[in-house]
């Protein structure tokens, strides 16, 4: 190993004691974390976890190799907190997509839309999550966990206000997750050749009508 590389990897090591107060006393030391974590995305998003170096992400968020030390141990630690502020970022978007949804189909259709137009505006998130899998994995599964639950608690009481049939609604909440998941990384990230209207119409019949064709009555009960 040369003393170039020797020397780079000295200058991103934390020169404060690591175990400091890192949740910001200020207005603007939460803006500089927040911008830290903004450019730990764009670079976990665009270079990978593994190579992107904490300089890049500094680099990237305008702010001296010391300022990232000042929040964060490491990049570990940077990408746990990324993931939890990602994931209130998307559950506080899709809460205030939803409000005055006639119904629940009307939630998830609209949920939908809020989705698809997110994944659009943050095209990193993805694979931040991919990459967080390797990384900690107890962080990624709590990332989806957290929103199953709440998720699972808004189809209950869809149930109980019979907007819903009556099922099983941890079984739903993680496949309706997994649609939105997948529907998502297809047309919301890697190609958009579908109008959104059309996406939306075609979940929403599917929720409320689903698949069976009911003209059919061979099959019926």
């Amino acid at each position: 190993m040369t003393s170039t590389k020797l020397s780079a990897r000295a200058s991103e090591r934390p020169t404060k004691d690591p175990k400091v107060p890192r949740k910001p006393k200020t207005a603007r030391g939460q803006r500089t974390r927040l911008r830290i974590l903004a450019a730990a995305e764009e670079c976990f998003g665009t270079l990978g976890y593994h190579q992107a170096g904490i300089s890049d992400i500094t680099r990237v968020a305008g702010v001296a190799l010391g300022s990232f030390y000042s929040y964060f141990e490491g990049k570990e630690e940077a990408m746990r907190e990324l993931i939890k502020e990602m994931g209130h970022n998307l559950r506080a978007h899709l809460a205030q997509s939803v409000e005055g949804a006639t119904d629940r189909i009307d939630a998830e259709t609209r949920g939908l839309r809020a989705f698809l137009e997110y994944v659009q505006s943050n095209p990193w998130m993805y694979r931040v999550l991919q990459e967080v899998q390797f990384v900690d994995e107890d962080i990624y599964r709590e990332y989806y966990e957290t929103f199953s639950e709440a998720y699972g608690n808004m189809l209950a009481e869809a149930t109980q206000a019979g907007e819903l049939r009556p099922g099983n609604n941890q079984i739903r909440n993680w496949a309706l997750m997994g649609m939105s998941h997948f529907l998502g990384m297809r047309f919301g990230l890697w190609k958009d050749d579908v109008p959104m209207d059309e996406i939306v119409a075609t979940m929403a019949d599917l929720l409320r009508h689903g698949l069976a064709n009911p003209d059919d009555r061979q099959h019926g009960s």
